[in-house]
Formats: structure tokens, C-alpha cells, sequence
């Protein structure tokens, strides 16, 4: 960790105690240390006012009522797990002191040292762990071409990195955005003057840490990396040559080193990975389309809470995963939908497999809990039920006889060696703690098992004398006890005080008896007291080296864990594609997108009782490129065009999608522009946020494309909206320009004349009925464009005043028939009855302005197209000037 200044208010103390707290302090100032002392981790000085504020206990004082006391507070050692998380909620770094050395055979003060240190991206208690989701820790390194990105899942063990182009931040973001980090690593060189975040991770509300810039050096990354995993190259994992990737990577390494105090053995394989091996996907685009969360934040109305039915978090974590990153080659895609198609179409084989992963527990985190040695015994115990079912679930998809299962079959590994030994050596209903015994079954140690004997042997023994006690002392209410604290001991009620023999020794006087100790008593307690400490520190030791065995096939388990993970996943799309009735997509590399009857995969959920009206879509990249979608609000456009981008994204996450057919050409990127919003911290309003997202897609989308956009230019003025809007277009359509496909909704009528000007664009409208002054909304999407967008219709649906509503009518009458009065000023604040048949309205009196005689001098005519929006936009130029 990065050393920075103390900022502990110190108070001297000269007890040996203080003083070794204050050295220990000194390595680890940014973190609130919790300094062991008995039975209770106990904090001083700014440690202490901070944490007793955040944990809500009593602030206390050492040398309390003198000159040089010292804040403090403590928390009880068995409990401890409670409040260390409350402080990582809240964003705290942990250090946690213990006795290294046992306080009855230490010499003078006991030894104590930072066993770990916990931050918030490096927790493993599963309190603190959505089983659903990765926790990642991430590494940052800027160099002057590259951004090297480091990610690691210490809980599973999954390590992966990346470079981006420096000249790129957004991107940067995106990825962040998909890996959620909890903390994020960057050198302190990164920082500016002032101690702020580089430009690029600025309002991200990540939690940061810096680290010493010699941590990030190529060399020392390097020789790190290679250790950990006992390489002399990077070659192996694909990132020999990526240099900012490495110093990333390794200065992450070197992190978890110094704040965990234990050898990293979960951590076997790195993994490179490039943003153009999976559809890229910007943050816009995954919140708009509400892909692992809802607009409103919960996971369960999100397509992810859609797709995810799998019966591990192995599976559902991999749910995660492929959404955010489809894929863009044909064959992998076409692989999974084979296994969903397989599974779709054979019922019991899939409830088979889907009974037996319920039994599996997640593989990866127990791994590293294991390899950490933070397991407990049932851990283990856990581990071993879930590798009990992995045989017959190799069976179950032997029958499958498609190629795509050959590759999960082939490194199919029932994991036996390990199922063996935690069978043979560990008790199936072990205790929760490790010193509480009964741990180890009989027949592993001859030691531990002639202990063990004489204590259930003593325990007869007590019990007979007891027996002889009752008998020689005439007290049928004798009985011999034990606890913790006292040991073993006579008990006697103090009515019958008067008939103890001399030989009894007085421990400990009650409200209603006495407790006696006799020398025969105490030499049994003697004797089995010293049995059940060797019988914990031989159990202690085998554990731990069952531990050690289990952790070394590390490697094992975790391919184990993705196979698993894998299949889980591919039968829970099998079984979401059977209940929902969606369709297997046909895939190619052509441009074309066709869907017949697609339905939107979420909104279709909402009331299974309201039928959904589906709607066709045809897209490509000549004819059919650009569909202009009108019509009024509430009627479904941005539920129709959310429910494409849905069916294209699923289909290449290897999904089937809620369609009866469909043809869907591989599109590299999707880009949804639809919803608003503003970044008021950053002083930017709904429609420069609008303006930025739209300047992105037509920065970076391709031919290869697909591009939804919803009501561009809205948030500013109309005429200025519809310029926007129309170039906008202009810009997307036709082989010379981006040539994407795309679907544009707008309540811009007059866009549907590009349909004249360029064969690409095609209209559509949202189907609607009027009847009696009131519309009834179909949401069929039909060909040709709306002529109006009836807005006072929505308003007199959300129940705006009748008032409002006549007046609104009146002033839209206006602005419809353009009236200006006799000087040429408009009517809108006049009433107006609508008249009875249609009139011929004059824009102005007998006498036309100059301007309009000079506007009449324009020559149209016999212009193309055009040459005519040309002479409008020059009449426009003139208008300004008055």
C-alpha cells in the first residue's frame, strides 16, 4: 500500500503496549487497525473517533481523567466479522493486528503483527459478496499510448487484463462500467497536484487507491507476474508483449501480496482479452436498453433478471458476463444456440441436469476461501456435496450428441482425488469453528485417536466419580460440572455445606452453592485438559494440511467451475426459450436484419394477461437502412425499438429471442440513444448529454452496425431540433456515408420527406384509431409516415385540466394554419373557435412586406429537391436578418 503521512493525532504513552501499537500504525496510516488484545481488537486515537461514529459504539478513553489520555474503542474478537464490514461498506481499509504468539508462553509483551489487510475490493466474507456478480479489484496504468487494465476477482480467482488506447477515456469507461469495481488501483504519479482522480475516472465514484510508482515498473511487474505463476514468460497468457497491460497487472499482484499476508494460490491463470473480440457496448447503450439493471436500479425487471435462470452462481455470473459482452463470430454463437436448441427440445434431459446443479455450491469462492484460509470445516463440506454430483451429470450430457458439448465433455473432470479426501478425512457434520473439535474422523491419526480415547474415557470416569462423591458425602444432589472459565468442579447446594469432607477445596461461592475442587477431580482435569489441547492442535494441523492438498489442485476446481458455470447458463437459456416461446435465430455475416412478429422480451412479461402486439422488422444496409419511425406518444415506439436491439443482442449472446422467425446479419457494435437525461454536477443539460451520446454513435459506428435513436433534438428549440434531426439522417443513409442500420423515431413529420429524396430511408408509423375525439392506441408498426402527433390526446390521458386542454387545442389551430393578423403578428393569444369547414387563410394584408416581395423573387420552380431545402435554408438566413 501506499505510504503517506501519519494523519493519527498521536498521544505518547510509554507502556510497551502503545508503543508497539504506535510502530505497527506507522506501516499502515490510511487504515483503521484493529489491534488484538484478549478477547477484543481495540482502536486508539483517529481510529477510534472514526470507527465508534460509523459503528455506532461507545467512544472510551485510555488513562481516562489524565493529561495524556487516548481515544479508544473495541469490539469483541468472535463478532469481529459484523463490524469489519460495516467500515467496508462504508469504504474503510481494515488492518487486522492479532497475537502471533501464545500470551502463556510469551516472554514479557505479546508479539503481534498485520496478518491482512481488508479493503473494499479485496473482502472474501459472503456477506459482503453478491453471489450473482463478480468482485472486482482493478489496476490502472497510463502510459503515453496505452492504458493497461488489470482485473482480479480475488474471491474466484479470475484474473483478466487488457490495453485501450489512451486517447480513448470513454472507452475506459465503458469497460470500468461493465467490471464494477470496488477498487481501483492507479500510481500516485497519476494523481494531479491536488491529489484528484485523472480526467478519465473523475465522477466515477470508484473507490481509489494509489500505489507507490515502482510498483507499476515494467521489471518488478514482470518478475511478479512470472512467480506467481511459476513461468519464466508472459507468452502463455498472451501479454508477453503489452507492456502497459503487464504493469498493471503486476503492480495489482504486488498489492494483494502486501495486504494479504498469504500465498495467492487460487490465482493460476491470466487471461488477455481485447475489446474487439465482443460487441462493444457503451454505457448509454447498456443503461438505455436496462441490460443488468432497470431504470429504476433493480436487477429483477432487467434483461439480466430475464435471462438469468440458472441454478448456480457459477452459471449466473456467467449470465452477466455474456450480456455485456456478445459475442461477434459466427461459429461460437452458432455453438451455444445449438446447445439451447438440444435442451429446448428435450424436457427431461434438461430438468435432469438442472436437479443435479442445484446441488453444486459455488466452486470458485469456496476455492478461495480455501486458498486463503479463511474456510471454515464446512467449507470443505460443501465442496465435497457439490463434487458428489458431478459424476452422474457427466452422464446426463453424455447423451447429447451435438459437437458443441464434445469440448465441455472432453475436459469434464469429476474432481474424485478431492471428493476422496475431504470423504475420508473430515466428519460429515463437522462443527462451525475449527477449535470447537470433532473435526477429523478416526483412522487419520493414531495420536488423535488415543486422545480422543481417553477423553470419552474421562468422561465415564467423571461420571463415576460423581457416583462415589454422592455415595461418600451422603448428598444425592452432587453433581460435577464444567465451563470454560472455572474448569471442572463440585457443586453443593449450601444447605448441605455442613457434610463436605475435609478434602474439599473451595473455587467459587454462588447465591445458592458452592463449587469445590478435590484432588482426584484435579488430576482428571489435568489429564483431560491437556488431551483436548493436543487433540485441537492435531486436528488444527491435518486441516490445514487438507487444506493445502485442496488448494494445490486449484487449477482443477477451476476449470471445473467454468464448465459448469458454462452449462448452467446454455440450459437456463434453453429454459427461458421454452417457457417464453422465443425462436433460434438464423445467424450469417450478411447486413440483413428480418424479424417476424418480435416482441419485446421484458415488456411482454409485465401482465402476462394483456396480449402483446408483435411487429415485423426489416433492416439492411441498402434498401431498407434507415426506418423512420412517427406516431404519438404511448404508442410503443421506444418499446418497438428497444425490443430489436433486445433480439439482435440476445441472438449473439447465443440466446433465442422472442420472435416466431428471424434473420439476423452479425452487427459489431449497438448504439441506443433513447431516454433523457442530464449530468447537472458536470453542468451539462438533458440535451448536451443528448448531443454528446449522438456525437459518439456517428463518431464510432460502422456499416456493421446497429443504431437506435429515439426523438433527437427534442431539448431544443423545433426548428433547430428538426435541422439537427434531418442532417442527422442525412448522415447515416447511404453506401458513401456510415451506411448502419438504423431506426429513428421522431415526432418530426417532417422528416418523412427524405423518404422522397433518398431510396435508403423508408417511414413507418405506429397505428392508431381515432373514435369520438379519442385515440386508441395498436401498436402495429405500419409503412408510410404520421401527419400528426396527437399530443393533447396523451395530455388529456395523464388527466391535464379541461381548461388546458381547450386552450391547447385552440393555440394548435393556430400554429397549424399559421394566422397572423392584419400587421403580421400571430393569433396564438386569441381565441379561436376551430370553424365549421375549411378556410383559405392570407399570411398577410393587400400590401406585402418588402421582405416577402423579395422572397417571391425566389425561383423553385424547376429545382430538384435539393436545390430547393437549399433556398429554404437561404430564406432562412434572411429571416434572421430580418
Amino acid at each position: 500500500m501506499a505510504k503517506t503521512a501519519n494523519k493519527q493525532n498521536v498521544v505518547d504513552d510509554d507502556t510497551p503496549m502503545m508503543q508497539q501499537y504506535q510502530g505497527i500504525k506507522k506501516e499502515y496510516p490510511d487504515a483503521i487497525l484493529f489491534f488484538r488484545m484478549g478477547d477484543f481488537y481495540e482502536m486508539f486515537n483517529e481510529d477510534a473517533k472514526e470507527a465508534s461514529k460509523i459503528l455506532d459504539i461507545a467512544l472510551t478513553s485510555r488513562n481516562k481523567n489524565k493529561p495524556n489520555a487516548i481515544p479508544m474503542c473495541g469490539i469483541p474478537h468472535h463478532s469481529s466479522t459484523l463490524y469489519i464490514n460495516r467500515l467496508v461498506k462504508g469504504g474503510k481499509t481494515i488492518a487486522i493486528c492479532e497475537q502471533v504468539e501464545d500470551p502463556k508462553q510469551a516472554k514479557g509483551l505479546v508479539r503481534r503483527e498485520v496478518v491482512r489487510v481488508i479493503t473494499p475490493g479485496t473482502v472474501l466474507d459472503d456477506t459482503l459478496l453478491d453471489p450473482k456478480s463478480h468482485h472486482f479489484l482493478v489496476s490502472l496504468y497510463f502510459s503515453k499510448d496505452h492504458t493497461g487494465l488489470a482485473a482480479l476477482d480475488m474471491s474466484t480467482g479470475l484474473f483478466k487484463v487488457t490495453e485501450l488506447p489512451s486517447q480513448a477515456p470513454d472507452l475506459l469507461r465503458d469497460e470500468l462500467s461493465k467490471l464494477d469495481p470496488k477498487e481501483v488501483l492507479i500510481p500516485e504519479s497519476a494523481m494531479n497536484g491536488n491529489g484528484a482522480q485523472p480526467a478519465s475516472l473523475e465522477d466515477t465514484g470508484y473507490f481509489m487507491q494509489s500505489l507507490e510508482d515502482w510498483t507499476f515498473h515494467h521489471t518488478q511487474a514482470h518478475r511478479i507476474l512470472t512467480e506467481q505463476f511459476k513461468t519464466k514468460t508472459l507468452e502463455g497468457f498472451g501479454c508477453e508483449d503489452r507492456h502497459a497491460a503487464v504493469c498493471a497487472a503486476g503492480a495489482l499482484i504486488q498489492y494483494l501480496k502486501d495486504t494479504q499476508k498469504s500465498a495467492l494460490q487460487h490465482i493460476t491463470t491470466l487471461s488477455t482479452f481485447s475489446t474487439q473480440d465482443c460487441m462493444l457496448l457503451d454505457r448509454s447503450t447498456v443503461n438505455s436498453l436496462e441490460l443488468v439493471q432497470s431504470s429504476d436500479g433493480q436487477r429483477k425487471h432487467s434483461l439480466l433478471g430475464l435471462l438469468d435462470a440458472t441454478c448456480t452462481p457459477l452459471g449466473a455470473r456467467r449470465v452477466r458476463e455474456w450480456i455485456l459482452k456478445p459475442l461477434i463470430r459466427l461459429e461460437p454463437i452458432q455453438q451455444r444456440l445449438d446447445l439451447v436448441g438440444h435442451y429446448k427440445e428435450h424436457l427431461l434431459e434438461r430438468n435432469d441436469i438442472r436437479e443435479q446443479l442445484k446441488h453444486i455450491f459455488d466452486l470458485e469462492r469456496l476455492l478461495g476461501k480455501i486458498s486463503m484460509a479463511t474456510c471454515g470445516p464446512r467449507d470443505l463440506i460443501a465442496l465435497k456435496s457439490s463434487l458428489q454430483v458431478l459424476p452422474s451429470i457427466q452422464e446426463m450430457i453424455a447423451r447429447c450428441p451435438l459437437p458443441a458439448m464434445q469440448r465441455i465433455r472432453e475436459s469434464w473432470d469429476n474432481l474424485e482425488s478431492i471428493h476422496q479426501l475431504i470423504d475420508e478425512r473430515i466428519e460429515d457434520d463437522p462443527p462451525l469453528n475449527i477449535k470447537d473439535g470433532n473435526l477429523i474422523k478416526p483412522g487419520c491419526d493414531e495420536e488423535l485417536d488415543r486422545l480422543k480415547a481417553i477423553m470419552k474415557d474421562s468422561n465415564q470416569a467423571i461420571a463415576n466419580l460423581e457416583a462415589r462423591e454422592k455415595e461418600r458425602t451422603g448428598i444425592p444432589q452432587l453433581k460435577v460440572g464444567y465451563n470454560k472459565i472455572y474448569g471442572y468442579y463440585i457443586e453443593v447446594t449450601k444447605k448441605n455445606l455442613d457434610r463436605i469432607p475435609d478434602d474439599f477445596i473451595r473455587k467459587q461461592s454462588l447465591v445458592n452453592t458452592e463449587r469445590f475442587i478435590s484432588p482426584e477431580l484435579k488430576q482428571y482435569e489435568t489429564e483431560i485438559t491437556g488431551a483436548e489441547e493436543k487433540v485441537q492442535a492435531i486436528e488444527l494441523k491435518l486441516f490445514q494440511q487438507i487444506r493445502q492438498d485442496i488448494a494445490a489442485e486449484g487449477m482443477r476446481i477451476q476449470v471445473m467451475a467454468e464448465r459448469i458455470g458454462e452449462l448452467d447458463t446454455l440450459i437456463g437459456f434453453a429454459q427461458i426459450a421454452h417457457q417464453h416461446n422465443y425462436c433460434r435465430p438464423e445467424m450469417n455475416d450478411a447486413d440483413t436484419l428480418r424479424l417476424q412478429n418480435g416482441r419485446h422480451p421484458l415488456v411482454e412479461r409485465i401482465d402476462p394477461n394483456q396480449p402483446f402486439i408483435p411487429n415485423d422488422t426489416l433492416l439492411d444496409c441498402d434498401g431498407n437502412q434507415v426506418a423512420i419511425i412517427t406516431g404519438p406518444n404511448m404508442a410503443g415506439k421506444s418499446t418497438y425499438l428497444r425490443q430489436v436491439a433486445l433480439s439482435v443482442l440476445m441472438a449473439q449472446v447465443g440466446c433465442f429471442i422472442p420472435a416466431e422467425e428471424a434473420t439476423i446479419g452479425l452487427v459489431d457494435r449497438i448504439f441506443s440513444r433513447v431516454g433523457a437525461q442530464d449530468h447537472l454536477q458536470k453542468g451539462q443539460s438533458t440535451f448536451m448529454v443528448e448531443m454528446i451520446e449522438t456525437a459518439n454513435i456517428l463518431n464510432n459506428a460502422t456499416r456493421q452496425s446497429l443504431i437506435i435513436l429515439d426523438e433527437i433534438g427534442r431539448g431544443t428549440s423545433t426548428f433547430d431540433g428538426i435541422s439537427i434531426a434531418w442532417a442527422i439522417v442525412e448522415f447515416l443513409q447511404g453506401p458513401e456515408r456510415i451506411g448502419a442500420k438504423t431506426l429513428f423515431a421522431t415526432h418530426y413529420h417532417e422528416l418523412t420527406e427524405l423518404e422522397t429524396l433518398f431510396p435508403s430511408v423508408k417511414n413507418y408509423n405506429v397505428q392508431i384509431k381515432e373514435w369520438n375525439d379519442e385515440i386508441i392506441f395498436l401498436r402495429k408498426i405500419i409503412p408510410g409516415g404520421a401527419d400528426k402527433s396527437y399530443g393533447i390526446h396523451v395530455a388529456r390521458l395523464a388527466g391535464l385540466p379541461d381548461p388546458v386542454l381547450r386552450r391547447a387545442n385552440e393555440v394548435l389551430f393556430n400554429l397549424e394554419n399559421s394566422e397572423y393578423d392584419e400587421v403580421g403578428t400571430p393569433k396564438l393569444a386569441q381565441p379561436h373557435a376551430p370553424a365549421a369547414g375549411p378556410q383559405q387563410l392570407g399570411l398577410f394584408g393587400e400590401t406585402p412586406p418588402p421582405l416577402l416581395q423579395k422572397l417571391r423573387q425566389l425561383e423553385i420552380d424547376d429545382l430538384t429537391p435539393r436545390q430547393a431545402l437549399e433556398k429554404l435554408y437561404e430564406l432562412r438566413d434572411l429571416l434572421k436578418n430580418g
